[in-house]
């Protein structure tokens, strides 16, 4: 079972507002003129990035004035995405400081400070009252929680009756051992993947009616095609991108992810859950 505080240390990454400053830099930008859709190469931490979060939430069936919460929100770019996109109020929260304080400073330079409000918090025991958020979602958290009963009950607990929670994860399709490190994990131990049966059977243990189940398998597999073309094409990454928030074994832990997902042990998956009322 994934650590806590091993899970927080492996996403954690020095001076990473300074590197998104170095990147920005290079593409002519700063905190005056850069925008949500310029940070949304490195702001993204899941397959498919901006594009996959567009397609996901429209499916969360955001709308204006929504009281949304964003489980496990990383730097906070699902977020600010949404806040944008669907004149809403997001909350989101992470394990991990660094994440927070970076994603903190991010919505001060595109505006959105009143809108979305992120801080480090437990997904599986979260500070807010019963019945606060209208909406739900999480992109690529499960992976590093292995209670998900514990975790889609706390949800539960924090929704409103008739409320949607959106998952995209990555999740276990079929036999077969991993090779690790990949994005969310460095070892084995940091992994606690659960197949699309066991998400939908907690989810329906603690009160959900699954409505929406979608496997992003060959999405996923065009998307590395295509990020493999364009890093060829450009030799080497671009100046903002996922390999900031990876670190230097980026490389590896991404060619480990798309062959458990190319031999079909793998696959992102998305799955939309209401509230009974």
């Amino acid at each position: 079972m994934p650590d806590r505080k091993a899970v927080a240390a492996h996403y954690s990454r020095d001076s990473l507002l300074d590197q998104i400053r170095a990147g920005m830099a290079q593409l002519s930008l700063d905190c005056e003129t850069v925008s949500v859709e310029d940070l949304g190469p490195v702001d993204e931490f899941h397959i498919g990035g901006r594009i996959a979060t567009e397609r996901f939430l429209n499916d969360v069936a955001i709308v204006a004035d929504d009281y949304v919460l964003d489980v496990g929100c990383g730097l906070g770019g699902a977020s600010r995405f949404a806040a944008l996109r669907y004149s809403c109020n997001v909350t989101g929260i992470d394990l991990t400081d660094e994440y927070i304080n970076t994603g903190r400073e991010l919505c001060e330079w595109v505006g959105l400070q009143k809108q979305v409000c992120l801080e480090r918090g437990d997904a599986t025991a979260t500070p807010f009252p019963n019945d606060t958020f209208d909406k739900a979602y999480m992109l690529h958290v499960g992976m590093n929680i292995a209670d998900k009963v514990t975790l889609f009950s706390e949800i539960r607990r924090i929704l409103k009756p008739g409320g949607i929670f959106g998952i995209y994860d990555i999740m276990r399709v079929g036999p077969g051992e991993l090779t690790y490190p990949v994005p969310w994990a460095t070892t084995e131990e940091g992994s606690a993947l659960g197949s699309p049966d066991e998400y939908k059977e907690a989810l329906t243990l603690v009160g959900f009616k699954v409505t929406a189940e979608r496997s992003r398998r060959n999405f996923a597999m065009e998307f590395f095609a295509r990020m493999q073309a364009n890093l060829a094409a450009a030799d080497g990454p671009p100046p903002l991108g996922l390999h900031i928030l990876m670190g230097k074994e980026a490389p590896t832990k991404l060619s480990n992810m798309v062959h458990g997902i190319s031999q079909d042990k793998i696959a992102p998956i998305e799955i939309v859950a209401e509230l009974l009322e």
